[in-house]
């Protein structure tokens, strides 16, 4: 069976619910911390094309650091990849938890997504 990858910050309650709901279903993975080891721009746009999601569900709206660079006024304007850029300068800007897999990717905790793809 495949390793995957679930990409936290271990401070979020999500992510710590994220955790223990793939513990429970036993569910092997390897930690990487978002804050410590940022995504980059290629990971970012590969994991963009495997989510089918719209760049804009990569960003944690609820973060501080969102809410300082007034984002939610600024994204509507912005291009895919300078969306891409951005969220490649700091891991607290990246919605999570992330759990990567070869083939798909999924952004936040939502259990009955979870539950469907895994």
């Amino acid at each position: 069976m495949n390793k995957h990858t679930f990409i936290c910050y271990p401070k979020c309650t999500t992510c710590q619910k994220a955790q223990k709901w793939l513990d429970s279903k036993e569910i092997k993975y390897e930690i990487r911390l978002i804050k410590e080891n940022n995504p980059s721009y290629d990971e970012l746009k590969k994991w963009l094309s495997a989510s089918g999601l719209p760049v804009k569900r990569f960003f944690n709206t609820s973060g501080l650091l969102y809410k300082s660079l007034n984002l939610k006024e600024k994204l509507p304007t912005m291009s895919e990849d300078e969306c891409l850029k951005l969220l490649a300068t700091d891991g607290m800007l990246v919605k999570r938890p992330l759990l990567v897999f070869d083939s798909f990717v999924l952004v936040g905790f939502k259990e009955p997504e979870w539950s469907e793809k895994l």
